[in-house]
């Protein structure tokens, strides 16, 4: 075999790629990762980390309102942004350092620069020097979709640069309906920023449970969010200080700041993949098969660059397998079929398993358990929020297909209902189960009436 450089050369050093070049280093491979950012990629950089910590600010101001339910008398309050954002920036330091001394420890070689592919078995570096490996992983994530070519374009922002505002407006301006748009509008609503959402389809979160859908939709009107439906920008305007956006559908809107977060797409421009024969998708994606592999030998491919399942556990999950299969002598494939997620809105929604469209449209005979309610706190508290709670059940076989939750704390509660989905767990197995109560998740236990739709 001839000799190269390294057993694995890593182009990303977000969630995927560490981990991928960190089990692969434990399995006694010669590893280096070229990062030309920071170390953590989207989800510690500008995604998932400071994302939850903005949820975590926003929600502040529903607990001064409700304590006085409970007899709490609270004085003056204020939000500073500043110390919030110098706050979120002193966190994400930490963590990236984390990440970079992690891979030090298991003695990776970072570089800090872009690389690129340069043909079978190199990359090229930002310096130009050319390095050799055996094995070549691509982890470079994804990025913002930018909102199209129409006038003014240059004035709407992304999800990126929303983490480093200097100041919040006064006014906002979310596009899109996906996890990023709707996170956004309730973050913003909640720090006290007057929020419209619009979207070019009639409702949120399309391929979540329509039940869902139409839950959170209710609950972001009742926080005050302006929903624009089945509309779209055709331009923006500076107007001073701010902004005036002309719609698709005739009309206009006055505001601070417009925000697209229509979408990410895998972050391939320029990473020299044609060199070395790489095939890409229809929105640049990096094709593979069931082991990560791309349509090079020796190159393969792991988290959002591939446009799989766009998910931080995922990415991970990814990468230790694709590590497993190649370095420790493990074929190991990841099953993208069972992966919880939750959309971090107030109030926030999880899912595990089929919606109930899907499950039909996958030819399943269903019984469907629905339970919508006002948590215990809130009858104190006065707030009007409800909660949602839904499993969709197999009727031939009892198994339960699919778990969804709106309302506080849904991310947890789904995060262990997922164990019992993995386990393939039926209805009578939640019945089965002693309720905790009071808890707001007991209801998944307690469910037994069957919800008949109404003739």
């Amino acid at each position: 075999m001839t000799a190269t450089d390294y057993d694995l050369f890593v182009i990303g050093g977000g969630s995927g790629g560490v981990r991928a070049a960190r089990i692969a280093a434990g399995y006694g491979a010669k590893v280096a990762l070229a990062e030309e950012d920071r170390y953590g990629g989207t989800c510690v950089i500008r995604g998932c980390v400071p994302k939850k910590l903005f949820v975590y600010a926003s929600r502040f101001g529903d607990e001064f309102e409700d304590a006085r339910g409970f007899g709490w008398t609270a004085g003056d309050v204020s939000f500073d942004w500043a110390t919030l954002k110098a706050n979120k920036d002193r966190e994400i330091l930490r963590i990236s350092q984390v990440y970079e001394g992690n891979l030090k420890a298991k003695g990776v070689t970072t570089l800090d620069t872009r690389a690129v592919i340069d043909g079978a078995g190199a990359v090229k570096l930002a310096d130009g020097r050319r390095v050799t490996a055996r094995t070549i992983l691509i982890a470079t994530g994804g990025r913002p979709s930018r909102y199209g070519d129409i006038p003014g374009a240059a004035h709407i922002i992304t999800s990126n640069e929303a983490f480093e505002l200097e100041k919040l407006p006064r006014r906002i301006l979310v596009c899109g309906g996906g996890y990023i748009a709707v996170e956004f509008a309730s973050i913003f609503a909640g720090l006290g920023v007057e929020t419209t959402l619009i979207h070019r389809r009639d409702k949120v979160l399309r391929g979540f449970d329509e039940d869902l859908r139409d839950a959170l939709m209710e609950a972001l009107a009742q926080r005050g969010i302006k929903l624009v439906m089945n509309e779209a920008l055709t331009g923006v305007a500076r107007d001073g200080d701010s902004f005036h956006v002309a719609l698709r559908g005739g009309g206009s809107l006055e505001t601070d700041l417009v925000l697209s977060a229509i979408g990410r797409e895998p972050a391939t421009h320029g990473l020299g993949l044609e060199t070395a024969g790489v095939r890409t998708g229809a929105k640049g994606e990096i094709i593979v098969d069931s082991f990560s592999q791309t349509t090079a030998p020796g190159i393969f491919a792991v988290g959002d660059v591939t446009d799989r399942v766009n998910l931080t556990p995922v990415a991970i999950r990814e990468g230790h397998a694709f590590a497993d299969s190649v370095f420790g002598n493990k074929r190991v494939q990841v099953d993208h079929s069972q992966v919880p997620t939750a959309v971090f809105t107030t109030p926030e929604l999880a899912t595990v398993g089929l919606s109930e469209e899907a499950a039909r449209a996958l030819g399943h005979t269903l019984d469907i358990y629905k339970a919508r309610f006002r948590p215990l706190r809130n009858t104190v508290s006065g707030r009007a929020e409800r909660m949602l709670m839904k499993l969709v059940v197999d009727r031939d076989t009892d198994r339960v297909l699919g778990c969804h939750v709106l309302g506080p704390d849904a991310a947890e509660i789904v995060q262990m209902a997922a164990v019992a989905l993995q386990l393939g767990a039926r209805k009578a197995d939640f019945d089965a189960t002693v309720a905790l109560h009071p808890s707001v998740a007991e209801e998944l236990v307690t469910m037994r009436e069957k919800w008949v739709p109404a003739s």
